[in-house]
């Protein structure tokens, strides 16, 4: 395959997770057994140093209609509230005709914190289901895949446009980004809130690694892709939402200056040496000395009769659950929030998943798969923790 930043044929195998089904993909019981699985394989760009996956599962199959809702955590909605702020402090005090568009909005939580502080706000989500969600709550939202000629059917442009959690997920790359570089106002400011590869290597949150995730950007691969564009970042900083993600500011080439931390943050990307082949050969190894430990800790509360339960069904854990081979011989259940997913069973290993708000009796153990909600996790769960219950996170995200 060819890169899909910068198109060289120059690519290296660094981390294989095996066949997977589609890890949103969760099942009613009936249909346990029929999903089909693709390779999970990361490769690395040996021209530009881009981690990307080497299969494509359709879009249509992945985003046409899918389970997720980013209003169900409390976290996740703070930290949309806070860039909101940020953006509106910045770009869009004192005035009154500001817009900003949102790439793959899901239910418009991120577009509510800024219709709040006066913005005119537009969604495009995929998701048929999620877009009537969003609607419903009186946030404008077209129901389509974004790309070029998604921009041009819109037939304006935008003082800010924002990508959360969704440009490493494109299909289209570079059709999106010119997308964005043409709806963008001149003076416009492109917020692109993506996983930061660096920091998932530091935290062996492998699990980030999944089939909707199709490219792994550091601060030095991003740019190789945006300058292809005329776009430039000249701002970030490093939030710990979802154990680590870089939270950018773009806007058109040579328009604004590079602030002193994005510059301190590609210094200390540049002396990690996370870019390199030898870094990701490395992460490859401690991944399957974390599988060994897992699977042993698990098996070892098993033989002692304790109950384990899943704490949270999010799309990573799947990737954990099938590359461990973790089971319902293992773990019991999969306890969550989002209503959408009751009585489904997880892609692959075919866990049940049950509604938090039906469990009377708690395990002996919660095996974090949602581990990136840590402080919240903790933080709900005080009385739990009192009476004894043991909070195991497989992924231990750095403070």
């Amino acid at each position: 395959m060819d890169c899909r930043v910068c198109d060289s044929n120059d690519l290296e195998p660094v981390l294989d997770l095996g066949e997977q089904p589609w890890c949103n993909h969760f099942l009613k019981p009936e249909e346990a057994g029929h999903e089909p699985y693709y390779p999970l394989r990361v490769l690395r760009c040996r021209s530009c140093a881009t981690a990307q996956l080497d299969y494509t599962v359709r879009k249509e199959v992945m985003f046409g209609d899918h389970t997720y809702l980013s209003g169900v955590t409390k976290s996740l909605s703070a930290h949309f509230r806070s860039v909101a702020e940020e953006v509106d402090r910045r770009f869009g005090a004192g005035r009154s005709d500001k817009a900003v568009l949102d790439i793959g909005s899901n239910d418009g939580t991120q577009l509510k914190h800024f219709q709040a502080l006066g913005w005119d706000v537009l969604g495009v989500e995929s998701s048929a289901g999620t877009a009537r969600r969003a609607n419903e709550a009186g946030v404008k939202t077209v129901n389509a895949f974004f790309n070029l000629p998604t921009l041009r059917s819109l037939g304006r442009r935008f003082d800010a446009i924002n990508a959360a959690g969704v440009f490493f997920h494109l299909e289209e790359l570079h059709s999106v980004t010119d997308a964005i570089r043409e709806g963008l106002k001149d003076d416009g400011v492109f917020v692109v809130q993506f996983l930061y590869m660096k920091t998932i290597m530091e935290n062996l949150a492998f699990d980030q690694v999944y089939h909707e995730h199709l490219l792994y950007y550091t601060l030095e691969t991003i740019e190789v892709l945006l300058q292809r564009h005329g776009l430039s970042m000249f701002d970030a900083w490093l939030a710990p939402i979802h154990g680590g993600s870089i939270i950018g500011f773009v806007s058109h080439k040579g328009t604004r200056a590079t602030s002193e931390r994005l510059q301190e943050l590609r210094r200390r990307e540049s002396e990690s040496g996370c870019n390199t082949a030898a870094a990701y050969h490395r992460f490859a190894q401690q991944v399957q000395e974390v599988k060994a430990r897992d699977l042993a800790y698990l098996r070892a509360a098993r033989a002692q009769g304790k109950r384990v339960f899943g704490f949270g069904a999010p799309v990573k854990g799947n990737t954990l659950l099938n590359f461990f081979g973790i089971g319902p011989d293992l773990i019991e259940c999969l306890v969550e929030k989002n209503e959408l997913r009751r009585g489904l069973v997880s892609p692959g290993m075919h866990i049940p998943l049950r509604m938090e708000s039906d469990i009377d009796v708690p395990p002996d153990i919660y095996y974090v798969l949602a581990w990136n909600f840590k402080q919240e996790i903790l933080a709900n769960n005080r009385e739990l923790l009192e009476r004894g219950v043991e909070f195991y996170f497989p992924v231990d995200p750095q403070p």
